[in-house]
Order: C-alpha cells, then sequence, then structure tokens
C-alpha cells in the first residue's frame, strides 16, 4: 500500500482526535497524524497519499490567526502551495462543521483544501454523499457530493465511526 500521511488543522483537538482515530484505523500504513503548523511543504510531498482534515471556523473559515487560532494553522499553510507541484499525489479531505448554527456554510473549510491542493495537481479522492445531513449551502459540494468526508462533531457525533469507518474502507482502493 502506499506511503500515507496524515495531516490536519485545529486549535481546539476535533479535528487531530478524527486524525488520530484514522491513524488507528490504517494502522502500519500511515504516518503519525501532524499539525499542519509543524509541517512544511516538503513533508507533505514526501507521501504518495495525503489524508487532510480542517475543520470550518464561523461563517465558512479556514482555521488560522486571524480567525483567534493561537498559533497558525491551514490559513497560512496553503499559499505555501502557490507553485508547488503534487502531480502523482492522491488526497482525500475531511471536514469538520455544525450543519445547525452554520448552515449556509458547512463544511466550506474544506473546499479550500481540496481547491489548493487540485490547482497544484493532485488527483482528489474520497467524495462523500450529501445524504444524511441538514445544512442549506456548502462550497464543499461540488456534482452533488461533498468533497470529502464531512462531519458534525456537535450534532451528528454519534455518526461518526460509521461515517469514518465507511469512508476509510472506500478509500482503500483509490489509495492503492
Amino acid at each position: 500500500m502506499a506511503k500515507i500521511g496524515i495531516f490536519f488543522g485545529t486549535d481546539t483537538g476535533n479535528t487531530r482526535r478524527i486524525a488520530k482515530d484514522i491513524s488507528t484505523a490504517l494502522g502500519a500504513d500511515a504516518a503519525k497524524p501532524v499539525n499542519v503548523r509543524n509541517a512544511s511543504v516538503s513533508d507533505l510531498q514526501a507521501y504518495d497519499v495525503l489524508i487532510l482534515g480542517t475543520p470550518t471556523y464561523g461563517e465558512g473559515l479556514l482555521p488560522g490567526l486571524s480567525t483567534g487560532n493561537a498559533t497558525e494553522s491551514w490559513e497560512e499553510f496553503l499559499p505555501k502551495l502557490i507553485g508547488q507541484d503534487f502531480s502523482g499525489k492522491k488526497v482525500a479531505i475531511y471536514g469538520l462543521g455544525n450543519q445547525k448554527s452554520y448552515p449556509n456554510e458547512f463544511i466550506d473549510a474544506a473546499f479550500y483544501l481540496y481547491q489548493a491542493f487540485k490547482e497544484c495537481g493532485a488527483t482528489m479522492i474520497g467524495d462523500w454523499s450529501v445524504e444524511g445531513y441538514n445544512f442549506k449551502a456548502s462550497k464543499s459540494v461540488i456534482d452533488g457530493r461533498f468533497v470529502g468526508l464531512a462531519l458534525d462533531q456537535e450534532n451528528q457525533k454519534d455518526l461518526t465511526p460509521e461515517r469514518l469507518a465507511t469512508w476509510l474502507k472506500n478509500l482503500a482502493t483509490s489509495m492503492e
């Protein structure tokens, strides 16, 4: 199986916990999860497959200093990707959001990761059904599907283990 790197951005820890769950599920095939604030572009380029996680802050924002994070996150990292080549890399995204409090921006931040890595030539994998969610709008919905796994730890936490297991099972064939 391919070398899998798991990178996440978070200030509160929910996205990190999901990264750890992914790492545990994938076992020896995946590296230990790394907070993107501690990573360089070359760290990400060292892997054949990337699993990237982000929460959506407020009204559709990436985590970062402007959203009140104590440290840098995706907001500061994504500009470093400009001009980088991720051709031949496969990228899967998971996003956290709150569909009740922010129904018009549900997991919007996942779209920004999707867009940045796609523009760098990565092959995007791991889209996810919109069924079972109650939101009004999301930038992360393309062709009727989320660009990656959508998780709502505030309102549907009980569904996370099953959704995560199903998503990882679906990813397995795409990662080969």
